[in-house]
């Protein structure tokens, strides 16, 4: 499939999966966790499959797994899911190269399996030419199934492991988006929406605003004054 020089093969597919591979092993850890939290909640292991598979974003589920009572307060997990996710809505515009003139599964699909370290491996790969657009499905995927193992792997150990807030381990995936995210740097003019962002977000949670506002305000704040510089150029 080709369209305004975006292609979609199964060799971009393929240049995917192989660059995500090495990345999977972050998901560990945080998989874990969700499972264990999932399993502390009362869920059979085949719900955590289940949610992981059809959500597919870790701190989302978290957030919905950290407001669990009985009955479930639907319109609070969902406003708080929501909230979570808003910073999926300027990664998939920063991605809409990748999506011009595609239809149907590849599309949805694409757009389904985008994470924080897909985004950052794809918008990397933009720049350096990559125009296959199956090299972002085969990024997400993997990932994808990935993340519904560890999560499964999480519940099933419920019984032997606990994995504390703060655990050093907890920290593998953040050190492995610090560093996906040094490729995206493009020189000096990176440096005032990335500040911008970093010093909205660590003002809003020195205010004493929980997980996630300080992510979502510094992504909005970064954004915009990106944006806006672009727009001027």
């Amino acid at each position: 499939m080709t369209s305004n020089n975006v292609t979609f093969t199964m060799a971009g597919f393929r240049h995917g999966v192989r660059t995500m591979l090495p990345v999977l092993p972050s998901f560990l850890p945080f998989g874990l966790v969700v499972g264990l939290e999932s399993a502390g909640q009362g869920l059979s292991i085949l719900e955590a499959g289940l949610m992981s598979l059809l959500v597919f974003a870790g701190t989302s589920q978290l957030v919905a797994l950290g407001a669990w009572a009985d009955p479930v307060p639907i319109l609070a997990v969902t406003l708080a899911a929501l909230v979570v996710n808003l910073r999926m809505a300027p990664m998939s515009a920063a991605l809409a190269p990748w999506f011009h003139g595609l239809r149907g599964w590849r599309l949805w699909g694409s757009l389904f399996t985008v994470t924080d370290h897909s985004f950052a491996l794809s918008v990397n790969a933009r720049r350096h030419g990559q125009t296959d657009a199956a090299y972002v499905l085969g990024l997400g995927v993997p990932g994808w199934l990935f993340w519904t193992f560890c999560v499964v792997a999480g519940h099933a150990l419920s019984g032997f492991i606990s994995i504390q807030p703060g655990h050093p381990l907890l920290f593998a995936g953040l050190a492995t988006m610090c560093a996906l995210t040094v490729t995206l740097w493009r020189g000096r003019a990176d440096l005032l929406p990335w500040g911008i962002a970093g010093a909205v977000g660590l003002s809003v949670a020195v205010l004493g605003l929980p997980q996630p506002w300080p992510v979502l305000a510094g992504a909005l704040a970064g954004s915009a004054v990106g944006a806006a510089r672009d727009m001027r150029r």
